[in-house]
């Protein structure tokens, strides 16, 4: 047996999915947690925020598949594909932190900052990740394997999202605490008046009771909607009043007044320097096994045509694209919702972790289920009941916590399958191309995969916008972002649930079973028994 048909051994596929752990605490941070940065840190209009998330990820389609006809035209001693794992692994980690970053300059200039530094994460995140999904074509030719490795590589994925979303609003928290001056003083038994001040301006202030069970809301404006979090600007040594209702005997050390911008960037410089040394020791732990055949020459126009005439990678390339739309809507959508319908910003870190939980449990259970019931079949099951739990959202209140985690809990166990099932299927696509026309290009098949992520994710990014926009949100004003409650709502329940029936839908069109896929397999491993046959005689 080849080394491409062995077994990989386990410490290769921990290193391989360490790689997606460290782009996850990227893209998942950025799905995550900058749209909630650009309306109430940066100070955006969330329809400009979609505006940008939309045109920023156009080009995507000509930057992914140039990519992808790089890397199959990479040569190194190292292989095509690891190299740009490394060669990517810091200039990431720098973007990462600068996307978190506000300039000093006025709304014009910061709109711009945003867009060159967004567009350029998309860039290098696509120069890291397509190389990084098309290793896994060649790391193996076994497409069962690969579905173990699959598997691992969403269990590193979700491991690295859980990194950044359980851990970031602490770290913002901790690096954004201003130590302000601060009096406390009891007005009734439920009432405390709470009095802060500081030697220094602070733009984007937040206050909130470090515990989260205390409701706040300005002294001077009885009928303010209370809520957990106040978000505001600072003037240097000028006193504000605010009156904390639910939390008794409080005390001032109880009280967090936060610099968010200063929070999110310094956060940000440690996610990106763990970021960069996890990509790094990706590809130290990682090896290159399978190549193309040996009489292939490099013809652009035949990867082309072979290409647009694969059938399964035209559906994965639109079912990638949906799924990632339904993903990033939940994820994007997620801090936004509990900030202001929960009114519990620090709870939903303890729920995104719980999600993660949920999403390593899904991805392990694949290769079990894939064995069982075929790559495509669980693809739909996975897709149509995550989409139906989710809808249940309509129905939580405020108050509903157990709820909102159980439903959160069960709809991303069955979410955490897509991405796994879907990278080990553009596998499959490369295989079914080499074995229909005799050329393989790894890359350029998994370009479909950084596509369908990023410009789902500006999809999303884009529907969102406008959906809160359409309610007149503005994370900076309480009353407008009380009457965008509905569109919340929506966002998080409904609406990725209608998307996930579509993308089911869409998903019966896949032609390639498990049967057809174990053919395929048997067939190329004859071909490369022969062809190394022939070498061996010729030599």
């Amino acid at each position: 047996m080849s080394s491409s048909q062995q077994p990989l051994r386990l410490t290769e596929k921990i290193g391989y999915a360490i790689g997606d752990g460290a782009a996850n605490i990227a893209w998942r941070g950025v799905a995550t947690f900058l749209f909630i940065f650009y309306t109430d840190v940066y100070g955006l209009d969330p329809a400009a925020v979609g505006i940008l998330m939309l045109v920023a990820r156009s080009g995507d389609g000509i930057s992914d598949i140039l990519m992808g006809i790089i890397g199959d035209r990479t040569k190194t001693k190292h292989g095509s594909f690891r190299p740009w794992i490394l060669w990517t692994a810091v200039p990431l980690g720098i973007i990462l932190s600068l996307l978190f970053t506000v300039p000093d300059l006025d709304d014009g200039g910061k709109l711009i900052y945003a867009y060159i530094t967004y567009i350029l994460f998309t860039l290098i995140y696509t120069a890291n990740n397509i190389p990084y999904g098309a290793l896994m074509a060649v790391m193996t030719r076994s497409h069962r394997e690969r579905t173990s490795l699959g598997s691992y590589r969403m269990a590193g994925a979700f491991a690295g999202g859980m990194i950044v979303q359980g851990a970031l609003l602490g770290l913002v928290l901790s690096f954004g605490n201003v130590n302000p001056s601060i009096d406390v003083s009891p007005i009734s038994d439920n009432e405390t008046r709470v009095t802060i001040s500081t030697p220094i301006e602070v733009d984007t202030a937040s206050i909130t009771t470090k515990n989260g069970i205390g409701s706040i809301r300005w002294e001077d404006d009885a009928l303010a909607t209370q809520s957990k979090r106040i978000s505001f600007s600072i003037e240097a040594d000028k006193e504000y009043s605010f009156i904390v209702t639910g939390e008794p005997e409080l005390k001032a050390e109880e009280i967090a007044l936060i610099n968010q911008k200063k929070g999110y960037q310094y956060s940000m410089f440690i996610m990106s320097a763990l970021l960069s040394f996890l990509m790094i020791i990706t590809f130290i732990t990682t090896k290159e096994r399978v190549s193309p055949p040996e009489d292939q020459k490099s013809d652009l126009k035949k990867d082309f045509r072979d290409l647009v005439t694969n059938k399964p990678w035209l559906v994965l390339l639109s079912v990638g694209l949906l799924f990632n739309v339904y993903t990033s809507i939940k994820q994007g959508i997620t801090v936004i919702y509990f900030v202001h319908y929960i009114h519990n910003e620090l709870l939903a870190g303890t729920y995104l972790v719980a999600l993660a939980f949920a999403s390593i449990a899904g991805a392990v259970a694949v290769s079990y289920l894939g064995k069982r019931l075929g790559k495509k079949r669980l693809f739909i099951y996975a897709l149509l009941f995550s989409g139906a739990v989710n809808t249940l959202f309509m129905f939580c209140g405020p108050d509903d916590i157990g709820s909102i985690f159980a439903i959160g809990i069960v709809s991303e166990f069955a979410n955490a399958m897509f991405p796994t099932l879907f990278f080990a299927m553009l596998g499959d696509a490369a295989d079914f191309s080499e074995w229909k026309n005799g050329r393989r290009a790894t890359g350029l098949v998994y370009s479909a995969g950084s596509f369908a992520t990023k410009f789902g994710g500006g999809l999303a990014g884009a529907i969102i916008g406008f959906v809160l926009a359409s309610y007149s949100y503005d994370g900076q004003n309480d009353l407008a972002i009380q009457g965008s409650i509905p569109g919340i709502i929506m966002l998080m329940s409904w609406i990725p649930a209608v998307i996930a029936v579509v993308t089911a839908a869409l998903m019966c069109l896949y032609p390639l079973s498990q049967e057809h896929m174990d053919d395929i397999s048997a067939d190329l491993n004859i071909r490369r028994d022969e062809e190394s046959l022939i070498k061996i005689e010729s030599a």
